[in-house]
């Protein structure tokens, strides 16, 4: 299994596009594939199904929030690296100013030398670290790459040279798993890179999508890709009857403003990395059977939702598993096929039944505590007085 990034709203569209498939396919178990391998956000759910978390367990502590992982931890002010280049303001202001003031520099350029005091990150990812060192620390886990039961191969990129680092491969499975989990996800600007050996890491996107060669070098015939992120469609589609009614509707993206614009061109250049990488494979690996999972290109709440929402992840979770049944559903002939030819039948009558990720109440759960206390209270007060025997 590959999984690929897109921040934590793609984690949370594969950990429900996981559940999905995990009730499709009874016959497999995702904690015991063959090979896993992450990328960013998708180094998380790698890094917990080769830990032997189902994705139900992982729906529970990522997006139930049942005390596991705290959302706060994503967003922790990095206030270390916030001093440390506090320190540094001082000699360089008076080395842009002599600069200035000698001529050697135009005032752009020896303002620019004050770039040196900017964080390396927004945000502290120590805590989040610290967090899944102690998931992985549980009875059963692992936060050693050589301990765990299945290979597992995490990808950074080397922020120094531009190449990707495999953590988990003969040479690269020394680093603790959480470490490599952290520094593959350490998107530029957001979070600082992570220290390694002496080295420096950032987010695995920088050099490749999801990176899937690593696994197909070892000879597997199947290789199942989730890929949360995609540009998004907003032309009429030809089978619109045949599709569900999407809320909130974008006529034309530049309408949106400049949020909407970045986002679809950061979709379209990581999501044209993929087609390519996918064509390769396809040709250099033609004994395997790739089955790339995505979301629907047409829907806006998902392209809405921005790469790095958290806040509605129970919604945005309901929706990436009830899209997968639906996506499944639509070609369930041809899947019926492909994971059949490797021993894996698809359940249909499970995935043609009606069925939730999560109950009504966690769904709608989603605001500050007084508001989420409010919604609790009102649907239990709903059930207890439909109890109540007519009068």
């Amino acid at each position: 299994m590959a999984l690929a990034g897109g921040g934590p709203l793609g984690a949370i569209h594969e950990i429900g596009a996981l559940c999905a498939l995990e009730e499709a396919l009874p016959g497999l178990d995702f904690t015991d594939l063959n090979a896993y391998i992450g990328v960013s956000a998708g180094a998380f759910i790698a890094a917990g199904l080769a830990n032997g978390m189902t994705p139900r367990q992982m729906c529970a502590a990522f997006i139930a929030s049942d005390g596991l992982i705290d959302p706060r931890l994503f967003t922790q002010p990095a206030w270390r690296e916030y001093r440390r280049r506090l320190r540094r303001l001082p000699s360089l202001a008076a080395d842009a100013a002599w600069q200035l003031a000698a001529g050697k520099l135009p005032w752009v350029n020896a303002l620019g030398l004050l770039g040196g005091a900017l964080p390396n990150g927004l945000f502290d990812n120590r805590a989040m670290q610290a967090q899944l060192e102690r998931v992985f620390s549980a009875p059963g886990r692992s936060n050693d790459f050589r301990q765990l039961r299945r290979p597992l191969v995490i990808v950074a990129t080397d922020l120094d040279t531009g190449e990707a680092a495999p953590f988990g491969l003969p040479g690269w499975d020394s680093t603790p798993i959480a470490r490599a989990v952290i520094a593959s996800a350490a998107l530029p600007g957001l979070y600082p890179p992570v220290a390694i050996q002496g080295r420096h890491y950032v987010d695995g996107a920088l050099k490749k999508t999801i990176h899937a060669s690593v696994l197909l070098d070892q000879g597997q015939d199947l290789l199942i890709c989730l890929n949360p992120l995609v540009p998004f469609d907003a032309s009429p589609r030809h089978d619109e009857a045949a599709q569900p009614a999407h809320d909130g509707k974008i006529p034309h993206l530049a309408s949106v403003g400049l949020p909407a614009v970045l986002s679809q061109t950061f979709r379209s250049l990581i999501h044209s990395r993929l087609e390519l990488g996918l064509k390769g494979y396809a040709h250099s690996h033609p004994e395997c059977d790739i089955v790339l999972i995505e979301p629907d290109r047409h829907d806006p709440q998902m392209f809405r939702a921005g790469t790095f929402s958290y806040t509605l992840r129970r919604e945005l979770a309901e929706h990436a598993y009830q899209q997968t049944r639906r996506w499944l559903r639509n070609r369930c002939a041809e899947f019926a096929l492909v994971f059949g030819e490797h021993g894996v039948p698809l359940d249909l009558d499970s995935l043609f039944r009606e069925r939730r990720l999560l109950p009504k109440l966690a769904l709608r759960r989603s605001g500050n505590q007084l508001t989420e206390r409010t919604h609790q209270v009102l649907d239990q007060l709903e059930a207890a007085l439909a109890a109540l025997p007519a009068a």
